[in-house]
């Protein structure tokens, strides 16, 4: 049984910034690709970031470029978002996702498991 647990989201003003924090457990977690992905009301589950199983591939979608970084510890079985310059329209529940086979993918069909996601609230 794979379990994610995601910390590190809260309230913040415009820009402003956040790290989000993805924990691993039940399997080995440098087998795994991982992505984050929000959640806002009303609206469908969107990609933000994925990371390959070794770090060395990341993608992003258009709108957090050069805003939010992906990233990973193996040794620590977590995977980061680092979110910076932040906007009202971040606002969202986001979660973390892992992939068996890898590879990052920006489709959440994809994915094998996921957290509960947490809340980021961006005011303005």
């Amino acid at each position: 049984q794979v379990q994610l647990v995601e910390s590190g989201g809260g309230l913040v003003q415009a820009g402003g910034s956040l790290r989000l924090s993805c924990a691993v457990s039940g399997r080995t977690f440098s087998i795994y690709a991982m992505g984050w992905f929000r959640q806002a009301p009303g609206k469908e589950r969107d990609f933000v970031a994925a990371i390959s199983r070794s770090g060395g591939s990341t993608l992003y979608t258009d709108s957090v470029k050069g805003r939010f970084t992906i990233s990973r510890d193996n040794a620590k079985n977590t995977v980061y978002l680092q979110m910076n310059s932040l906007v009202p329209e971040d606002t969202a529940v986001y979660y973390c996702a892992a992939e068996r086979t890898g590879a990052p993918y920006t489709n959440p069909a994809a994915y094998d498991y996921w957290g509960q996601g947490t809340q980021v609230t961006v005011s303005s």
